[in-house]
């Protein structure tokens, strides 16, 4: 159904509780056969809570019954969804991250929306099968997480409650214990991370989900941390790893690789220009280089480190101890 003719039925349903089918007719300037496939489409797509009321002797909107869940159905039932072939793509993505997302997030708010979603998909002739089969969502480096502690710490930080994390620092192989004001979730390269006011160190951190091993609600409010604060001191780093920029590295990528670097964003304040034979010179902040010399070694031998000089000492001998293991 077209949606300026949803609006219409709509309308007049508010307009004339109890209209009839005649009169629905002839306001609609339709066939009682196709007033009828509208009524039911707007019942069986939209949800629209549409009854046939005996004693008014016609339709209306029924405000209280399950599909209304008390809310103001004018706004709440009648969808705002009517997509071109751009925003059914939109859409059909839409629904796949939904069904995507890391359980127990909103899992439970979820659900009848993606049931919605799939319906409405349904009614846009996208089935919801052929989505599945058609596109295709990966995931490159997921690392498993507690969904225990998953779900703790994200209602702790809808709560805006404290918490006590027991977290194990991969570098040092060691058991920490810390209490934390949760500030935001942050789900990056398919992993998600909290950002949180570490009372310990009295500062800022990011703690990997995946490595909070335990964690419990404290019955103490989370200290509040201002929004421009949190992004000075998390957001200038360089990738996951916070903190003001301490140098800036200077890769330099063959004319081959610089195809794929020069159209890639690496750092909201890059530079980058392309050299005369090719090649393709960037520029990144960093503050701590363990991420970015991830990013280096993935490029393999299309990319050398210019500067700074202890940068490139780092790959150069990270290159030389992994070329030795293969000899």
């Amino acid at each position: 159904m077209k949606a300026n003719r949803l609006f219409q039925l709509r309308d007049l349903l508010y307009e004339q509780p109890g209209i009839s089918l005649q009169a629905m007719q002839h306001r609609l300037e339709a066939s009682a056969a196709t007033v009828k496939r509208m009524l039911k489409d707007a019942r069986d797509s939209f949800d629209m809570p549409i009854r046939f009321d005996r004693e008014m002797g016609g339709y209306r909107i029924d405000a209280s019954g399950p599909q209304a869940l008390g809310k103001d159905v004018k706004t709440a039932e009648l969808p705002g969804l009517w997509f071109a072939p751009e925003e059914a793509l939109a859409l059909i993505t839409a629904q796949h991250l939904l069904a995507d997302l890391e359980p127990g997030l909103l899992e439970a708010k979820l659900r009848p929306l993606r049931a919605r979603l799939e319906k409405l998909l349904e009614s846009g002739g996208h089935g919801a099968d052929a989505v599945q089969q058609r596109i295709r969502i990966t995931h490159a480096g997921k690392r498993s997480t507690n969904l225990a502690a998953f779900q703790t710490v994200a209602s702790a930080t809808l709560a805006r409650k404290r918490l006590r994390i027991t977290h194990v620092n991969r570098e040092r192989n060691e058991q920490l214990q810390r209490d934390v004001s949760p500030q935001q979730l942050v789900h990056y390269r398919d992993n998600w991370y909290l950002d949180a006011w570490c009372h310990k160190r009295d500062g800022l951190r990011s703690f990997g989900i995946d490595a909070i091993e335990s964690c419990a609600v404290l019955d103490l409010v989370a200290q509040e941390v201002p929004a421009d604060e949190i992004k000075a001191e998390l957001g200038m780093g360089y990738g996951i790893f916070g903190g003001q920029p301490v140098a800036t590295a200077r890769l330099k990528f063959t004319p081959e690789r610089a195809r794929w670097v020069s159209r890639e964003q690496w750092h909201p304040d890059q530079r980058g220009w392309h050299e005369p034979d090719g090649s393709y010179v960037l520029e990144v902040p960093y503050s701590d280089d363990r991420e970015l010399v991830g990013d280096i070694l993935r490029s393999g031998d299309g990319v050398v480190v210019l500067a700074p000089e202890a940068l490139r000492g780092r790959v150069q001998k990270m290159l030389l101890t992994a070329a030795m293991r293969y000899a």
